[in-house]
């Protein structure tokens, strides 16, 4: 078994050293860090992002004889960061950062600098940060520039024990977590070219800067520098942790040539099976899916819902609105353990991700990308907001928005909810009958002496609804609306179903791509 080499005894000297500065010379002096200190400020990334877009790109990946380049899945898995060696591991703080070693998938590292008065040094990389378990790599021949990426402790699920919550992986991907959860749906920095003609484009953020915070701090900043053959970005984030994880996103863009198809604020997601096409896996479990469904809040108050779908073939769904949209996200909804029956991955506990504009983006609408997979490990969900004409090159972009990683999302009614929906073949004909659950149905006046208070209205672009009706169910409390629909011919119809109450509309808006 090998492990990370000793502790030169020159570091030991550094550290005794480091002891006797100020801190903001703690900071660049430990070991690990390059030798050059440079002033920093957002607005020198942003100038720096659009003097960049002025250039061609030019990534700089590893070579393609590099050994780090050639290790597999597992022995990738055995290098390990060694916890010890986090940085700000002995600061009077409660954030603490560990690196990802590059090598297998991530050939391209990024460089990581961390700053402290203004001033930002990048860490150099060394091999004394990590445990190499029975891996194949030389540590004393490692060919690196940099990391693969880096990952975010702090104590979030108790005060006791530091506990990963934020993680910079890949491309522009991140992820994070609300208090007791477990990784699920990704968000990326900007998503290019995800539909339509030609290749996806992946921009990458290919340099971070850290800024330590102070020993009362309950957040954390990071920039970043997106780059990519289109565009070129300055990205701060600025995460708190909790229940609900918050993160504030400041996006500066700058195209280096006209993009027509560009993601704002994508998510990334998993959906494998639910109630909805539940008969058509061999499964124990009773769901699979990091997300259950897009909640889009449009400016006039109407909550829409839209259930995910694993279908057939590649599907993209538009939502148009006069008006930008106050919020929209992926969530995982259904919580409960009995809802999923899985004790490995634990789907219950998978994060929604809430999106919520901080300005106006202007004239645009949030696109669904649904994608067919035989397989749980694949992302087949992506959802963002499509700036109506694209980016212009040359120009500045600016976007703001919150993200919100938790359970649920923070505009969910509490009456009305959508909280499950079912699908099946109606008993002895061709057509589909979906249920529909809302919450909290007995809270509707006169529901349970008088089964009309409730007015079910269901509209379907092709074949024919021939029939709808509710109840309450006494079991659950929750309100129950069955929709029956006749495909006759149709190979796709777009299903729509709203409930109003006392002349008002009551709970969300249900809509359904149903497809042959």
């Amino acid at each position: 078994m090998r492990h990370r080499k000793s502790w030169p005894d020159r570091w030991l000297v550094t550290a005794l050293v480091v002891a006797c500065l100020p801190l903001s010379q703690q900071l660049i002096a430990q070991p690990g860090f390059g030798s050059d200190t440079l002033p920093f400020s957002h607005r020198w990334l942003q100038e720096h992002a659009r003097e960049r877009s002025t250039q061609p790109y030019a990534p700089e990946p590893m070579a393609q004889d590099n050994s780090l380049r050639l290790l597999s899945y597992d022995d990738y898995r055995r290098i390990v960061f060694d916890p010890d060696a986090a940085i700000w591991g002995d600061a009077a703080q409660p954030f603490r950062l560990q690196l990802f070693h590059p090598g297998f998938l991530h050939t391209t590292p990024v460089g990581i600098h961390l700053v402290g008065d203004e001033m930002a040094r990048r860490l150099g990389f060394s091999t004394d940060l990590f445990n190499y378990y029975d891996s194949p790599v030389d540590i004393d021949r490692v060919d690196a520039d940099g990391y693969a990426g880096f990952r975010v402790h702090y104590p979030i699920n108790t005060p006791e024990r530091d506990e990963e919550f934020l993680v910079f992986l890949g491309a522009s991907y991140f992820r994070a977590v609300g208090k007791d959860q477990f990784y699920g749906l990704s968000a990326r920095g900007l998503a290019v070219n995800t539909v339509g003609t030609g290749d996806e484009e992946f921009p990458r953020f290919s340099d971070f800067w850290i800024e330590r915070p102070d020993s009362e701090a309950d957040e954390i900043i990071i920039h970043a520098l997106l780059d990519s053959p289109s565009v070129t970005g300055a990205y701060q984030f600025t995460a708190s942790p909790g229940e609900q994880t918050r993160m504030e996103v400041d996006v500066s863009l700058y195209p280096r040539i006209d993009t027509a198809r560009v993601g704002i604020a994508p998510l990334t997601s998993m959906f494998f099976f639910d109630a909805t096409n539940r008969a058509v896996f061999d499964d124990f479990r009773s769901a699979v899916h990091d997300s259950d469904g897009l909640q889009i809040l449009q400016a006039n108050g109407e909550q829409i819902w839209r259930p995910l779908a694993n279908p057939a073939q590649v599907q993209v769904s538009s939502f148009e609105a006069s008006e930008m949209p106050t919020g929209f996200g992926l969530l995982q909804r259904r919580q409960g353990f009995v809802n999923f029956n899985d004790n490995e991955a634990r789907y219950d506990k998978r994060p929604s991700l809430w999106i919520e504009p901080l300005d106006n983006w202007g004239d645009g609408h949030i696109e669904l990308l649904e994608i067919p997979t035989d397989v749980e490990y694949q992302d087949n969900i992506v959802a963002y907001w499509q700036p109506a004409d694209g980016l212009e090159a040359g120009k500045e972009y600016r976007f703001r928005y919150r993200m919100h990683w938790g359970a649920g999302s923070p505009f969910a009614l509490e009456q009305g909810r959508v909280i499950n929906t079912a699908a099946g073949a109606a008993i002895g004909s061709d057509e589909r009958v979906f249920v529909i659950d809302y919450s909290d149905g007995g809270q509707i006046s006169n529901v349970t002496s008088n089964p009309d208070a409730v007015r079910i209205s269901a509209t379907s672009t092709a074949g024919e609804i021939t029939d709808v009706r509710g109840t309450l169910v006494a079991a659950t409390g929750q309100y129950r609306a069955y929709v029956k629909f006749d495909p006759g011919q149709a190979s796709l119809a777009e299903l729509r179903v709203t409930l109003e109450v006392d002349g008002r509309q009551w709970g969300e808006t249900w809509l359904y791509r149903w497809t042959q």
